[in-house]
């Protein structure tokens, strides 16, 4: 069966493959894909660090993390939330950079995501759900470090949204890669139709064959170990949950100025300059809405954090320490 569903979706995804772009001088000159591409070979879930594996406690359970505390006392706590299939991992490129900025620096799994327990029904991992579990752990970080910058990519940013909605204590808000509402049509949203039937039918360990066959597996044994674990220890009713509001979350983007406005909250948009998720000028629209700043990151699609982290930290850092000098 599963090798059925492997031809049939070589035959389905035929049209959302994209070639693997090669690193050599002429395809960075002139492909900004292919730069990102190239950039992502070295930046990736399984680049050094110096952060620490831990565990951070939330309402009904704990979240693994990685926790990096700078040489000095920090200015402040970056919490950063991963989005759809992600995990902690995404962030490694950045961790010890923020670091060296000076910040304490918070990495999670969100529940049901690779090494954090979730609970079984799919409801709890709508935004809302999830983002009153963010609000909490906001919350007891701000009670013990003082000021904390939370940051959440794709699908984390609404996560990310949702929490600061149901009053989450940020001194900061950055939304990367991440928009107003629910997934537009496109490919990402094509994949998630035609992956649900069959994680509902056939479980996940067929997604994972599907992803193979549509992605193939990183050159990098330990990195395609990593996304193969992550993906396959993650909930089944995770997966649904969130893939559901990627199709239905509102706009909620006026409530969220609104508290943005209220508390004196800061934000900041930023996502790549080739997102193939939410369209640039989408994001851009949001940010003016939101009374935000802007920013793009030059060199990368839907994940700065791995496809170009230096530039994804230009744009991140000197608006914090903006904001953490107010």
């Amino acid at each position: 069966m599963v090798n059925q569903l492997q031809t049939e979706t070589r035959r389905r995804f035929r049209w959302l493959r994209v070639p693997t772009p090669t690193c050599d001088p002429v395809s960075r000159r002139h492909s900004r894909a292919r730069s990102a591409y190239c950039r992502a070979v070295v930046g990736s879930q399984v680049s050094p660090h110096r952060a620490r594996r831990t565990a951070v406690a939330v309402p009904g359970g704990r979240l693994a993390a990685l926790e990096l505390q700078p040489d000095s006392a920090p200015s402040a706590v970056a919490l950063l939330v991963p989005g759809y299939t992600g995990s902690k991992e995404d962030f490694a490129p950045v961790l010890d950079p923020l670091a060296a900025a000076g910040l304490q620096v918070v990495a999670i799994d969100l529940p049901g995501q690779h090494e954090s327990r979730g609970p079984d029904s799919e409801r709890d991992y709508l935004p809302d759900a999830l983002g009153a579990t963010v609000a909490a752990l906001v919350s007891e970080l701000a009670t013990q470090h003082g000021r904390v910058l939370l940051l959440g990519h794709s699908y984390g940013g609404l996560v990310s949204r949702a929490a600061v909605l149901r009053g989450a204590p940020v001194c900061g808000l950055t939304l990367l890669d991440s928009g107003p509402a629910a997934l537009p049509a496109g490919e990402r949203r094509a994949m998630l139709d035609l992956a649900e039937p069959v994680l509902r039918t056939h479980g996940i360990e067929a997604v994972q064959q599907l992803r193979e066959a549509r992605d193939g597996i990183a050159d990098s044994p330990a990195l395609a170990d990593l996304l193969r674990a992550r993906f396959l220890g993650s909930a089944p009713a995770g997966l649904l949950g969130m893939a559901t509001a990627l199709r239905d979350e509102p706009d909620r983007v006026d409530d969220l100025a609104a508290a943005l406005r209220s508390s004196g909250t800061p934000a900041l948009v930023v996502c790549g300059a080739g997102d193939d998720a939410w369209p640039v000028t989408v994001q851009q629209e949001m940010a003016r809405r939101l009374g935000a700043e802007f920013a793009l990151v030059p060199d990368a699609t839907h994940t700065p954090n791995l496809e170009n982290p230096d530039g994804l930290l230009d744009a991140l850092l000197p608006a914090w320490r903006r904001w953490l000098a107010c």
